[in-house]
């Protein structure tokens, strides 16, 4: 199984939609993504993700499925308290490594940053909902990896269009990296596509393979409509 992460294109923040330069964008993803041989659309619930999926349904002739686990995530102080940044998530992953503080410690939880801010559960919530999302194709999670359960070797290439946090605190759950270290790491321009690769033998216990990361070449030159 290979699943093809696509962020959204430029954004209306306010009204949940796509800019002129967004529509651009995802036409432009949707021309990229003929290549890829996808079965399946999958979007988060969220407006500028599905007008973005609808360009790539309509290209591949493909419904779009629908993902709440994957809105965009929230983050900010639980109780009203100061926390740093206001909670915002790549900010924080900058300044602790800025201090030198590991962004793959599986505690990072508990760093006082993180211990209060409700990002926390808003990963927490993408991480669950991506087990149970890829159980549905026989991948099931074990420790650190998945198991195929899957009966044949035949091949399924599915696409999912989220955003930048949502897909950072999935794609860290299926590589079992820590989600500080995914928004360091992956800095992904609007409609960029990220290619993730599960092991496709029956029976197999291992490691997705990162396929391809961020690739945003399709949208090089594309200007608002």
């Amino acid at each position: 199984m290979r699943i093809v992460f696509v962020r959204h294109g430029d954004p209306d923040y306010r009204n949940d939609c796509l800019t002129p330069l967004g529509r651009a964008q995802a036409k432009a993803a949707a021309e990229r993504l003929k290549e890829e041989g996808i079965s399946e659309i999958w979007s988060s619930t969220c407006g500028r993700a599905l007008e973005t999926a609808d360009y790539a349904a309509k290209a591949l002739g493909l419904p779009v499925k629908e993902l709440d686990f994957m809105r965009e995530i929230t983050w900010g102080s639980r109780d009203g308290s100061e926390i740093f940044a206001w909670g915002h998530p790549w900010a924080i992953a900058n300044e602790l490594a800025k201090t030198g503080v590991s962004l793959t410690d599986p505690l990072w939880r508990e760093h006082p940053f993180y211990r209060n801010n409700l990002v926390t559960d808003a990963v927490d919530k993408v991480e669950k909902g991506v087990d149970r999302w890829l159980a549905s194709f026989g991948y099931l999670r074990e420790g650190a990896y998945y198991r195929n359960t899957r009966e044949n070797e035949e091949e399924l290439t599915v696409a999912l269009f989220s955003h930048g946090g949502s897909s950072a605190a999935a794609m860290g759950r299926i590589l079992d990296l820590e989600f500080p270290y995914l928004c360091a790491l992956m800095h992904i321009p609007f409609t960029g596509i990220t290619v993730i690769r599960m092991d496709r033998r029956p029976g197999s216990l291992a490691l997705p393979v990162l396929e391809l990361s961020g690739d945003g070449k399709h949208i090089l030159g594309v200007e608002a409509e």
